[in-house]
């Protein structure tokens, strides 16, 4: 179970079968390092690896426990690039730091695989490639654009057939897709651990337990202050994505925190499993109210989608999960599911990520919009070049004004509004 979470959404898979994670005390007294960092999930995390592998010396300050967010209750996939496709990047993100954005962003599977290897993290890693099966005719002609971008630039993604898409998926309900050998998997608790232990190797210090009350100016650098302790740091990381708090208003109001949740079942037979998925890849559909679904490293099939606020909200949300999943396979009809869990995405109104100043000599990062495994890791590493002293105009990711979100204390009847309006037009087609 996730501790300190609402029971409802607390029975997590992830939880369930971690490795013990390392000792991380809460913070004590008052200390002083080069840079501190906010927030233990996977950009806080691998942030602080590569400034301690650079000889910085770096706190993290997590409020409950590395991994505990986002970090270590999503679904598990390594989906290369953004939201958006590679042409409208670079129109949004100018001539200059468009193509960064492409190249991190494409490249950001590779860079969780090659974290993986040089630091042995056990966390059932694999990279058999990332499905987006197709749910409409439109869909498609998205995803047909999307394939011929990514082949432009030398990716290799590419279309699907319905057959194509059968075979692979182990169901004819699409019309195709599309896939990008790219793409992977892992278990995304035992990862978030794995970061933090090479982390410490490393020389980092982290503390759990130990939230961050507010950020003041002293000097020519920051004091953070906690519940029982201060640090002074040049520069402040803010990591915290979709469970800002307080510590940092604006950051906090340039995103949405809408709540995605899973089921999982215990591990399937051999004859199930040949069935579904047979070869191994994650899948997460075209529909706005997206799908997606995989098998973990022993054999326990996930299902996600989209969650809700209320309770009543969420039982329903369950239950529609597992009636979809019987539709697509049928044969997993009266398998009990174990297992069911959430948490927050953070979404932002542009659906890109924001790498951000509030104030000199602080850097946010945050608002992955589903793709956090492996924007959350490559932006760790910007994070770090930038607390390194890398200049932000030779920085791989563009550094953008905050925008607070108009209405922002109207997320959740706005998001709500919009589930339902999506849910529609994904009826509709």
């Amino acid at each position: 179970m996730i501790q300190n979470e609402l029971p409802s959404i607390a029975n997590s898979v992830w939880s369930a079968t971690a490795a013990p994670p390392p000792d991380c005390p809460p913070l004590v007294g008052d200390h002083q390092v080069d840079v501190v960092i906010i927030g233990g999930g996977f950009t806080g995390l691998t942030a602080a690896l590569h400034l301690a592998e650079a000889g910085i010396s770096a706190m993290v300050l997590e409020a409950e426990t590395p991994g505990w967010g986002a970090s270590g209750r999503n679904g598990g996939q390594i989906n290369p690039g953004l939201k958006e496709d590679p042409d409208a990047v670079e129109r949004h993100f100018g001539p200059v730091f468009g193509p960064r954005a492409v190249k991190v962003s494409g490249g950001a599977a590779d860079f969780v695989a090659t974290l993986i290897a040089r630091h042995e993290i056990d966390c059932g890693f694999s990279q058999r490639g990332w499905v987006q099966p197709v749910h409409d005719a439109t869909a498609m002609t998205t995803i047909t654009k999307r394939v011929e971008q990514w082949q432009r630039r030398g990716a290799p993604l590419r279309l699907l057939s319905r057959q194509d898409a059968s075979e692979i998926l182990g169901t004819d309900a699409y019309l195709g897709g599309m896939i990008d050998e790219r793409g992977g998997q892992l278990h995304p608790l035992n990862y978030a651990i794995g970061l933090a232990r090479a982390a410490l190797k490393a020389g980092a210090v982290l503390h759990g337990h130990t939230r961050a009350v507010s950020i003041e100016k002293q000097g020519a650098g920051h004091l953070v202050k906690c519940a029982n302790g201060t640090v002074k740091a040049g520069r402040v990381l803010i990591c915290t994505n979709g469970y800002t708090d307080d510590v940092a208003p604006r950051v906090r109001r340039s995103v949405v925190p809408i709540r995605s949740i899973q089921i999982a079942t215990d591990p399937l037979s051999d004859n199930l499993r040949r069935s579904i998925l047979p070869f191994g890849h994650s899948a997460s559909d075209s529909r706005r109210l997206l799908l997606y679904f995989r098998f973990d490293a022993d054999g326990r099939f996930l299902m996600g989608g989209r969650g809700d606020y209320t309770e009543k909200g969420l039982k329903r949300q369950f239950a529609s999960l597992k009636s979809v999943t019987e539709t697509l396979y049928p044969q997993l009809g009266g398998v009990p599911w174990k297992y069911g869990w959430g948490g927050f995405v953070a979404m932002t109104a542009d659906h890109y990520p924001h790498l951000s100043s509030p104030e000199a000599g602080i850097m946010s990062a945050v608002g992955y919009n589903g793709r956090g495994v492996a924007m959350a890791t490559a932006l760790g590493k910007v994070l770090a070049d930038w607390a390194s002293g890398v200049a932000e105009k030779d920085l791989d990711f563009p550094v953008t004004h905050l925008r607070p979100i108009p209405f922002h204390f109207l997320r959740k009847p706005a998001v709500t509004a919009m589930i339902a309006w999506s849910r529609l037009k994904d009826k509709l087609g």
